[in-house]
This record gives structure tokens, C-alpha cells and sequence, in this order.
């Protein structure tokens, strides 16, 4: 008896000391903030804030907690000091915009996800790599997943700020195909960065559908192009250009490297390459956003081989011109026959003149586009004969003695880009009369150019005027397929209107 009142007695005593015992809790704050030796100045802005006690009670919440040197990151970007920090006004928001009100590992974390923290001010944005590294916004997680008994905590590299980046813009305003590029090629974390300046040309919805059929494709497919990140990031200026600092002829180079952008601004509206922008300026607290119509490609185009490679007045000309836009069509296909920056000072010394007095030319825009074809013609394609340009009219191709397009020798063929090709040639192309006479009357031909002493006009009859470069009446008369004679006129380039009570034409010419 006295044994199994021992053992009752011991037995009795040993449950009255477990129930004594009061099991300790461990929390986010205590047990993993305040403990961490890297994590002071987010465990004093807390405790300024009076967010610990916060943190403590919450009974399932994830931290995403930025350790000293995010602090220090962000004070550098800023310009400022850690103090300056702690003093800004927005202290609490920023801090409850690094929690979740949920207990969320690693692995539970999926790519492209928006979550919403305990901050009402914005959305996370969260990455996960096909490496499996893991973003918050911007911010690498570099330590995963330490517990406690009320949560878990994410160390993160850099601090979060809730601003309104280029990436929200494009998730509240319904650019689904872009966000889900965006997403895919695990570029959210450097469209949310909050430090950086960043303009983005954002094509719509249709933008992406009408590459999908200009292509002969699927949106999905466009989705699966192994170069889609390079796509993107040719859509992005790694700094803040709003509409009216874009000037005509401008050339830009985006986060891409694969190749620059070319900015059209003329009576039309502001084109980035071929595509339009419908809507500038949807500003953010990282850059600007601009609508375009089109997806932009960094594909070389026949502009780029003549930016690339010297034609330095061809290309001024096309830019004053208003043709940047038409050139950088990537799924145009066109033949150039470029004239080098020797051919445009030949054409000035015999209009007695200077560069700029060659781009004062009213018939530039016809001349220019009477260098060109809406077509990919290679020199082995080419055969004696006519050939009609962009402009209406027919140049003449003779391979008698090398390759002559009318007057000018092809001194380099075949230079490809991805929308066509370049002939180099040795001289400007000068297109003979813009007629308006209907379809089924003689064609009327005027020649020589540049004239010395006469110039023959055949098929028209009619009356004739020359006037100079400024508009001045120089000569006039009447015409019946006979020479007129220009030997008395001054060397310079002149225009010749030609009209009878059937149609007119307008024509260019240098006079010797």
C-alpha cells in the first residue's frame, strides 16, 4: 500500500509542475527582426512606428523584410541620409507594404502573381525565375522562409517602396498581352523598380494582334518567340522622355541593344519607327508611358544601313521628309538606291548651291521616292528595262557596262536588311515629269537633265512656264513637242509647269 501511495503521490506532483509550465510563442518581430544582426534600421523604424506590437500579434502574417544594406541602397538612390528615411512621412505606409496579412513560403510564391499587403496604397508584384530566385517587386529575396510560431519571414535586398511604376500602368489600364510578356520573360522586376526613370512605348492589345496577322501567326505564338525579352526591352528608354522632348529625326537607344529606335514627329502625330504613338505621357512615380499602335521590332532596316554606313544627307533627307516612319516598317519589303554624301554634294555644285539648298528642294519628297521600290530586288534580279518606283515613276536599269540606274552607276549592290535591300549609287536620281494626264495618254518625256542649252518635252502640247527655287517666273511660251531653249538661264535648279486644256505637269530640272 505505502508503495502505490509513493507513486500516486509522485505522479500527482508531476502533472501539478507541467501545468505550471507556460509554453513560449515565438513571433516575426522578436524572434527573427530584433534578433537579426542585419536587420537594425527596420527594427528601430518599426519600433518608431509602433508596428512591433503589430507584428507580434498578428497570428499569420509573412514579412518581407529589407536588411541593412536595403536601407543603405535606397538612402544612396535617394540622395539622402538613414535619418531622412526614418523622418519620412509615408514611414508606415512603406513598412506595412513589405507585409502580407497571410503566412505565404517560397514555394507557395507563383510568377506574375499580384498580392496585396497590409499597405492599401499598391499591389506586390511578385517573380519567380526559371532559376527559381524569387522578386518582390524589384527586390531579390536573398534568405527564404525563416519562421516563426505567427509567420514567416523573406529577407530582401532591397526596400519597397508602394509608388505607381510604369508596370502598374499597364496592369490597371487592360494591356493584358504586354503584362503577360512582361511577366513571362520575368522583366517585372525592371519595370517596378521605384528608383528608376523609364519610358515605355506600350503596344495595345490589337497592337499584339495585328502582329500576330501580319506575321501569319498566333498571339500565343508571339508569346513563344525566343526573342521576345529583346522585343520588349526595345520598347523601353532606360530613362523619362516625355512627348514633347521627342523631336523629329531623333534616335534613341532603348534598354535593347540589338538596335536604336527612330522618332518620326511631323503633321501626323509622333511615330516610334513605323508605329504611331495614340496616346503620350500617362506618367508614373518611375517614367512615363506612351500608347503606340504597333509592336516595334528590333529588325534592321534599310534606314539603318544608311545611318549606319555614312549616308548622312540621304538620311537627313528622309528625316525631313517625314519617310523615317515609312523605311522602318518591318514588314515592309523595299529597294533602295541610295545615293552617297558625294552625289548630294555633286547635285548641289551643279545646282550652284549648298546642302541645305538641296533639301529646300520642293520635289524633295518625289525625288526621294523615286530612289526606291516597294519591293526586295537584289542585282541578280535586275534586267535591262524600266522599273516603276515608289513615286510612280519608271526609272531605266542598263547592265551593259556594270549596273546603271538612268544616269548614276551602282557602285555597291545588295547591302540586305530585314526589310530589303540597298544599292549604293554615285549619283542623286532625278525624276522626269509628275503628270496628271489620265492613264491612257502618250507619256510625256523630258530630257536631258541636268540640261545645258535646251530641253526636249515630247507627247504635250500647251503652254509652258519656268520658274526658280523661290517661286519667280523665269520664262514662258508656248510648246509643241518642240526644244526650249534654256541657254540664257543661270546655273541652278529650276521647275518647269507645263499645261494644255487636257492635263499638267511639274518637272525639275538643273540647268548647267
Amino acid at each position: 500500500m505505502k508503495i502505490k501511495n509513493t507513486l500516486t503521490s509522485s505522479l500527482f506532483g508531476l502533472i501539478m509542475t507541467f501545468s505550471n509550465i507556460s509554453f513560449a510563442q515565438t513571433n516575426v518581430f522578436d524572434d527573427v527582426i530584433a534578433t537579426s544582426p542585419n536587420h537594425t534600421y527596420l527594427e528601430t523604424a518599426l519600433l518608431q512606428e509602433g508596428l512591433d506590437a503589430a507584428l507580434r500579434q498578428n497570428p499569420n502574417c509573412t514579412v518581407f523584410a529589407p536588411d541593412d544594406n536595403a536601407f543603405n541602397n535606397l538612402a544612396t538612390a535617394l540622395g539622402v541620409t538613414i535619418s531622412d528615411l526614418l523622418a519620412l512621412p509615408n514611414l508606415s505606409d512603406i513598412l506595412i507594404y513589405h507585409v502580407l496579412n497571410s503566412t505565404v513560403l517560397s514555394t507557395g510564391i507563383n510568377n506574375g502573381a499580384i498580392v496585396n499587403p497590409l499597405s492599401t496604397t499598391n499591389t506586390l508584384k511578385l517573380t519567380k525565375t526559371s532559376t527559381g530566385d524569387v522578386y518582390i517587386n524589384h527586390s531579390q529575396v536573398s534568405t527564404a522562409d525563416i519562421t516563426a510560431d505567427n509567420g514567416v519571414v523573406h529577407v530582401v535586398s532591397e526596400l519597397l517602396l508602394p509608388d505607381e511604376t510604369v508596370a502598374d500602368i499597364a496592369i490597371d489600364n487592360g494591356f493584358t498581352t504586354l503584362v503577360t510578356a512582361v511577366v513571362q520573360e520575368e522583366l517585372l522586376p525592371v519595370l517596378t523598380n521605384p528608383t528608376s526613370s523609364l519610358t515605355v512605348f506600350a503596344p495595345s492589345n490589337t497592337a499584339f494582334d495585328e502582329l500576330a496577322l501580319k506575321l501569319g501567326i498566333t498571339v500565343n505564338d508571339i508569346l513563344a518567340l525566343p526573342n521576345l525579352a529583346d522585343i520588349l526591352t526595345y520598347h523601353v528608354i532606360g530613362s523619362e522622355v516625355v512627348s514633347s522632348a521627342l523631336t523629329n529625326g531623333q534616335i534613341v537607344q532603348p534598354v535593347s541593344a540589338t538596335n536604336t529606335i527612330k522618332i518620326s514627329v511631323n503633321s501626323d502625330g509622333v511615330f516610334a519607327n513605323q508605329s504611331k504613338v495614340t496616346t503620350a505621357d500617362i506618367t508614373s512615380d518611375n517614367g512615363v508611358v506612351h500608347v503606340i499602335s504597333e509592336v516595334v521590332l528590333p529588325s534592321e532596316t534599310v534606314i539603318d544601313i544608311a545611318i549606319d554606313n555614312g549616308f548622312t544627307s540621304l538620311t537627313a533627307a528622309v528625316v525631313q521628309e517625314g519617310l523615317l516612319s515609312t523605311l522602318t516598317n518591318p514588314h515592309g519589303q523595299f529597294t533602295v538606291f541610295a545615293p552617297t554624301d558625294a552625289a548630294f554634294d555633286d547635285l548641289a555644285i551643279a545646282l550652284g548651291t549648298n546642302l541645305s539648298g538641296v533639301l529646300a528642294n520642293p520635289d524633295l519628297t518625289n525625288i526621294l521616292l523615286y530612289h526606291a521600290l516597294d519591293s526586295k530586288v537584289l542585282s541578280t534580279d535586275l534586267t535591262n528595262g524600266t522599273v516603276t518606283t515608289l513615286n510612280g515613276q519608271n526609272i531605266t536599269v542598263d547592265l551593259s557596262m556594270g549596273v546603271m540606274i538612268n544616269d548614276a552607276n551602282v557602285t555597291s549592290a545588295d547591302i540586305l536588311s530585314d526589310n530589303g535591300v540597298v544599292h549604293v549609287l554615285d549619283r542623286v536620281l532625278l525624276p522626269t515629269a509628275t503628270s496628271s494626264e489620265s492613264m491612257d495618254s502618250p507619256i510625256v518625256t523630258v530630257f536631258p537633265n541636268p540640261a545645258v542649252d535646251f530641253i526636249n518635252v515630247s507627247n504635250i502640247e500647251g503652254t509652258y512656264t519656268i520658274l526658280n527655287m523661290n517661286g519667280k517666273l523665269i520664262s514662258k511660251g508656248g510648246i509643241n513637242n518642240n526644244p526650249i531653249n534654256v541657254s540664257s538661264l543661270s546655273v541652278g535648279n529650276y521647275i518647269l509647269n507645263v499645261v494644255n486644256n487636257k492635263s499638267n505637269f511639274s518637272y525639275n530640272f538643273i540647268k548647267k
